[in-house]
C-alpha cells in the first residue's frame, strides 16, 4: 500500500479501462488519501472522513469497472448495490443498513479466506494424520480363554506389557509407511470410510418482510449452540476425502473471533460501497405521487453515507470512513435534484465521457483479457485459430458507436451483442470445423452485421 502511489493506481487502472482519467484520478486520489489519514495521529485522523465520489455518464463507459478494480487492487471489502432495490423504512423491501451488513459479510469472508490458507500447511499435516488413522487395520478383539490354576500373575503382566510394546512398535511403522505413500500420492485412488462432522441444524427460511436482519441474529448459528455436532461415516476416494478433511482441520484451526475483530476494522477502515443507478431514486421538479417516496431512499441513506454505526450479527460497524461511490446516467434528472443534504455528502463529481469510436478500438483491443482475446480463447479450444483485422475491428467499433447513437447509447456493453451476432455461425460449426484458421476481415463484418443495422425493426431486438 505504502508504494500505491496515484500514478501507479492509474497505470494499474489502464489496463483494464480505456480512457475516463478524470474518474481514475479521483479515485486513485481517495485511495492516496486513506494512507495517509492512517499514517497521522489518532486526534486529527478520526476528524479526516473520506471525499465521497459522485460519477456522472451514460452507461457502458466504465462506472462499475473502476470501482471494482480499485477494490480487487488493494484487496479492500467491495459491495455493489443498485439504489432502485431500496425502499424507504415503513414499505416492504430492503432497507439501507442492508448495504453495510452485507459489505461486513464479504469483510468476513474475505479475512477467513485468508486465515484459512494461512494454515493449509498444518491442516494437510493433520488430514495425513485421519487418513493414515484410517487406513490402519482394525484390532480385533480376541477373548483368550486360560485355566486360572495355571495363570501365573508376574509372568502374565510380564507377556501382556511385552505384546503390547511389540504390537505399538508395529502400528508405528505401519503408520509412517502410509504417511510415507499418502504424501507421495500413491494412495490417490483408493477407497476408505471417514467420519465427517456436519450441523445437525439445518438452515431454514425466515418468512418476514423487510427489515428482518436489523438485529442480526443467526438462528441457525444460535440453536446450533444447543444441539451438539454430529458426525456421519460417508466412504470415498482418498483423493476427495483429503479435500474434505482438510477443509475440516483448517476450520479448527482459525479463530472466528479474531476473524470477526479484524473483519469489522478492514470493513469499517477500508471498505468501499458502490451505489449504481442513483439518479433512480431522484424525483424531477414537480414529481409527485409514487416518485415521492424515492426522496425518501435518499433521506435513509443520508445516515449511512455521513456516518453512522449501523448494527450487525458481527458487532456495531460505524461507517464514518467507508468510502461511498455512486453512479447514475442523470440523462433525466441532475445531480442538482438529489437532496441538498446528500450531494454535500459526495463533494467529487466527475463526468464520464461518452465512448467514440476510437475508444471502442481501443476496448476491443487492449485491456488485458479484451473482448478480441476473450474470443479467440474460445475458438482455439477448439483447435482453430481466429484472427481478427485491423480493418474488422474498426468497422466493428463504427457500427456499435453508429448503434449507440441511433438507438439507446449502451457504450460498450453494445460490443457483447455484436460479437456475438458476428460470430454465431463460427461458435457454432467450430467443433465439426477442420479449418485451422479463421480470418475476420472488414467484408466479413459487413456482411454478418449490416443485415441487423439495416432493418429498423430487426436491430430493436438484436442490436
Amino acid at each position: 500500500m505504502s508504494e500505491l502511489t496515484p500514478r501507479k493506481t492509474v497505470e494499474y487502472l489502464d489496463r483494464y479501462i480505456i480512457g475516463q482519467n478524470k474518474a481514475k484520478r479521483a479515485v486513485a486520489v481517495a485511495l492516496r488519501n486513506r494512507l495517509r489519514r492512517r499514517k497521522l495521529e489518532a486526534e486529527i485522523a478520526k476528524e479526516i472522513s473520506p471525499k465521497n465520489i459522485l460519477m456522472v455518464g451514460p452507461t457502458g463507459v466504465g462506472k462499475t469497472e473502476i470501482a471494482r478494480r480499485l477494490a480487487t487492487l488493494v484487496h479492500a471489502p467491495f459491495v455493489k448495490v443498485e439504489a432502485t432495490k431500496f425502499t424507504e423504512v415503513g414499505y416492504v423491501g430492503r432497507d439501507v443498513e442492508s448495504i453495510i451488513r452485507d459489505l461486513i459479510e464479504i469483510s468476513v469472508s474475505m479475512v477467513k479466506q485468508r486465515r484459512i490458507e494461512e494454515v493449509q500447511g498444518a491442516a494437510a499435516e493433520r488430514t495425513e494424520s485421519r487418513l493414515a488413522d484410517a487406513l490402519l487395520p482394525k484390532k480385533e478383539k480376541r477373548p483368550i480363554f486360560r485355566e486360572l490354576s495355571k495363570i501365573n500373575l508376574e509372568d502374565e503382566e510380564y507377556a501382556n506389557h511385552d505384546d503390547k510394546n511389540d504390537e505399538s512398535r508395529n502400528d508405528s511403522a505401519t503408520r509412517e509407511k502410509l504417511l510415507n505413500m499418502l504424501r507421495e500420492g500413491k494412495l490417490e485412488d483408493r477407497e476408505i470410510e471417514i467420519d465427517i462432522s456436519e450441523s445437525s441444524i439445518r438452515g431454514f427460511p425466515m418468512m418476514g418482510g423487510g427489515g428482518m436482519d436489523i438485529v442480526g441474529i443467526n438462528l441457525t448459528e444460535a440453536l446450533e449452540g444447543m444441539f451438539p455436532r454430529r458426525t456421519r461415516t460417508r466412504r470415498m476416494k482418498i483423493s476427495e476425502a483429503r479435500r474434505v478433511l482438510q477443509a475440516e482441520e483448517a476450520e479448527k484451526l482459525i479463530d472466528m473471533e479474531s476473524i470477526t475483530a479484524e473483519a469489522l476494522e478492514k470493513a469499517q477502515e477500508e471498505g468501499i460501497v458502490f451505489i449504481d443507478e442513483i439518479d433512480k431514486i431522484v424525483a424531477g421538479k414537480g414529481s409527485s405521487g409514487a416518485d415521492v417516496s424515492r426522496e425518501g431512499v435518499q433521506r435513509d441513506l443520508l445516515p449511512v453515507v455521513e456516518g453512522a454505526t449501523i448494527q450487525t450479527k458481527y458487532g456495531n460497524v460505524k461507517t464514518d470512513h467507508i468510502l461511498f461511490i455512486a453512479a447514475g446516467a442523470f440523462s433525466i434528472v441532475k445531480p442538482s435534484d438529489l437532496v441538498p443534504e446528500l450531494q454535500g455528502r459526495f463533494p467529487i463529481r466527475v463526468e464520464l465521457d461518452a465512448l467514440t469510436c476510437d475508444d471502442l478500438v481501443r476496448i476491443l483491443k487492449e485491456p488485458e483479457n479484451s473482448l478480441i482475446k476473450q474470443y479467440t480463447a474460445l475458438i482455439g479450444a477448439e483447435g482453430c485459430e481466429l484472427v481478427f483485422s485491423d480493418e474488422s475491428v474498426k468497422e466493428l467499433a463504427y457500427l456499435a458507436e453508429k448503434m449507440n447513437a441511433e438507438m439507446e447509447n449502451i457504450g460498450a456493453r453494445r460490443l457483447h451483442t455484436m460479437m456475438e451476432l458476428l460470430l454465431e455461425e463460427i461458435s457454432f460449426s467450430a467443433p465439426e470445423s477442420n479449418e485451422e484458421r479463421i480470418e475476420i476481415n472488414e467484408n466479413f463484418v459487413k456482411e454478418k452485421l449490416n443485415q441487423y443495422i439495416e432493418n429498423r425493426d430487426l436491430r430493436r431486438y438484436l442490436l
